[in-house]
């Protein structure tokens, strides 16, 4: 949300939203120097140790609250010298900092375990390569192999520039950067508050401490502000709102803001009805409905449907060569003053390509989110619309971009499958239904209805496309085909229904997964035909054509139409005949001769003409009320 001004309280001074932002700028710069230092003085791995522990020297469990657990600790800020702020400013900046540690630990972890068994080539790992490194890191087995392969990326990048691994992840990464923010969750009553309107429920009121100078000496250069905000539809009217985020963008303040109701319970197992969802790449996704019976049967309900985005992921990938460019201008530049003698216009240039970088940076971030956003809300109206209780999504593990080119990969890669998923999840929390991550193995490779591997060809109505859209199922007793996404979702949803009794809760990240698949259950999961197929494999015409009676237009009028007069003056009557001619034109009449028409093609061929109903087969003049309307059951009226 942006806040569009405030109101300083003491002085009614109202504040627009330039000025704001330049308050909310002031205080994020304190905070933001105090994380800095904080994050230098405790960016090693002796300190990370000590805060993952969970435990402080007192052998005492460590506060969930970030700052409260560097307080235990010890890990205090101070302001600048001459810089006067309250303790809620601290605050904020230790759990800024401390936020960023324990997120680092996860990455120490995995560097550590990377690096202990680091291959002789690690662009290709062996299989016994694998199982070591996924033994060697915490919760290894479950974790996306491109996850390890990004970071054997980063130090192989280390090793060919220092000739040596990296000690750990603070000399990989170095001192991470801190952005201007305001977490406002960190203070209590005494630096903000937010309050909801009593009389309008989609408005609240933020009130926080805000400087009146970059340099605050005193604290009578803080001063309260009041800022309205307008909650978007998307807040229920009975939700509890908590202090937001704020952020100063694009010359505004953002706020994040956070809110918690009730919710229903989602179900772990049980369900009947379920969604299986599908990734893919031009068609980004691909979901339909099945139904689990009690005698074990599982029927396809519907043809399923599918989420386009080609031409959004076509101007992403139009955006990230852009980008890619401008970073290759922007390298060169820096070599070039990196020289001897360099342009003294280059700084300037390269100021230029950088803001413009950054700018393009946004408009790629702005179109992730927007996609993410629309996929997820387009899946879970599918699930509301099929009234099922699960979602089942392919894992997201199996997609890697290896073995399709150069640019294929890049763009498998940079796809938002991971913000569609979580954006799924929070989505669908709403309205209680389950979101489960299934295995992905051979989803698209097996038939859904009798598990034979099916044989991909181009598809049957774009034979120029490449690709291999069409899947065939040679078992000669089944004999189904159809697009191989639609076949995918399928085996998907049968798989989650058959399997979901193996549905855990993921202790890392707290979502539902099906780790494994039995060769028992995976015997079950087939799709059932319908009973009743609907097979057209001969249309050919074998008899005549069955005789339809004749509708005659609708009427324009209900009431009768009134006596002509004898003048040109009074009411028209119905009908394109005018009132000043004697007699009716030959278009007002429904008996037409063939003469009316043109000379029939062999392509067309307008019998009715020649029976007197116009000029098509479909197509009649109305007629006036005082014309004689023909017997629908005559032979004058226009065959069908």
């Amino acid at each position: 949300m942006l806040l569009r001004g405030g109101v300083v309280e003491k002085t009614g001074e109202v504040l627009l939203s330039r000025v704001l932002a330049e308050r909310v700028g002031w205080c994020a710069d304190l905070v933001s120097a105090m994380t800095a230092r904080l994050l230098a003085e405790h960016w090693n791995n002796a300190d990370m140790t000590l805060l993952a522990g969970g435990v402080d020297a007192g052998e005492r469990r460590l506060p969930s609250q970030a700052w409260m657990a560097l307080r235990r600790l010890g890990w205090t800020a101070g302001a600048p010298q001459g810089i006067r702020v309250n303790d809620r400013i601290v605050r904020m900046a230790q759990e800024q900092a401390g936020r960023q540690l324990r997120s680092a630990i996860w990455r120490a972890e995995l560097t550590a375990g990377v690096v202990a068994t680091w291959p002789a080539d690690p662009g290709k790992r062996t299989a016994e390569e694998w199982e070591q490194v996924r033994e060697a890191i915490p919760a290894g087995r479950h974790l996306p192999s491109n996850v390890i392969k990004s970071r054997s990326r980063q130090i192989a990048t280390f090793l060919r520039a220092y000739g040596r691994l990296p000690a750990d992840v603070c000399e990989l990464e170095g001192v991470q950067s801190v952005a201007r923010m305001l977490v406002l969750a960190a203070c209590d009553r005494q630096q903000a508050t937010l309050e909801r309107s009593a009389s309008d429920p989609r408005r609240a009121l933020l009130r926080l401490q805000l400087p009146t100078r970059p340099d605050p000496r005193s604290y009578a250069d803080w001063t309260w502000v009041a800022c309205p905000i307008i909650l978007p539809p998307t807040v229920p009217a009975d939700a509890v709102l908590h202090l937001p985020t704020l952020r100063v963008l694009g010359g505004g303040v953002r706020a994040e803001l956070a809110f918690s109701h009730a919710v229903p319970q989602a179900r772990r197992a049980g369900h009947a009805v379920a969604v299986g969802v599908d990734w893919g790449l031009n068609t980004l996704l691909s979901a339909g409905a099945a139904r689990l019976h009690r005698d074990g049967r599982i029927i396809a309900l519907g043809a399923g449907a599918q989420f386009r985005a080609a031409g959004v992921l076509a101007k992403q990938h139009r955006l990230r060569r852009h980008g890619e460019h401008l970073h290759t201008k922007t390298d060169r530049y820096q070599r070039l003053l990196d020289g001897r003698a360099p342009d003294p216009a280059l700084p300037d240039r390269q100021a230029v390509l950088a803001e413009e970088s950054r700018r393009l940076s946004t408009r790629r971030s702005h179109l992730n989110d927007a996609l993410a956003w629309a996929a997820a809300r387009w899946t879970v109206d599918q699930a509301i619309a099929a009234r099922a209780t699960v979602i089942y999504l392919e894992d997201l593990r199996s997609l890697e971009a290896r073995g399709m080119g150069r640019t294929l990969n890049t763009r498998l890669s940079q796809q938002v499958r991971g913000q569609i998923a979580d954006h799924i999840r929070h989505l669908a929390a709403e309205v209680g239904i389950a979101v489960v991550t299934v295995p992905a193995t051979n989803t698209s490779r097996h038939c859904p209805r009798c598990l034979t591997s099916l044989r991909h060809v181009k598809a049957p109505d774009k034979p120029a496309m490449a690709g291999w859209k069409w899947a065939i199922c040679p078992n000669p007793v089944c004999g189904w085909q159809g697009d191989r996404d639609q076949g995918a979702w399928q085996r998907i949803a049968a798989r989650g229904l058959t399997h979901q009794a193996k549905t855990v809760t993921d202790r890392a990240s707290q979502q539902l997964v099906i780790r494994s698949v039995t060769d028992v259950l995976e015997a079950r999961a087939v799709i059932t035909p319908p009973t009743t197929q609907t097979r057209r494999t001969d249309r050919s015409k074998t008899g005549p054509t069955r005789h339809r009676t004749p509708r005659p237009a609708p009427r324009r009028r209900r009431a009768p139409s009134p006596t002509r007069p004898t003048g040109r003056a009074g009411q028209r009557p119905e009908g394109p005949a005018p009132t000043d001619r004697p007699r009716l034109p030959r278009a007002a009449h429904r008996h037409q001769d063939g003469t009316t028409i043109s000379t029939p093609t062999q392509r067309h061929q307008p019998r009715g003409a020649a029976l007197g109903a116009g000029f098509h087969l479909h197509a009649h003049a109305t007629p006036p009320r005082w014309e004689p309307i023909p017997d629908p059951s005559s032979d004058t009226g226009s065959p069908s």
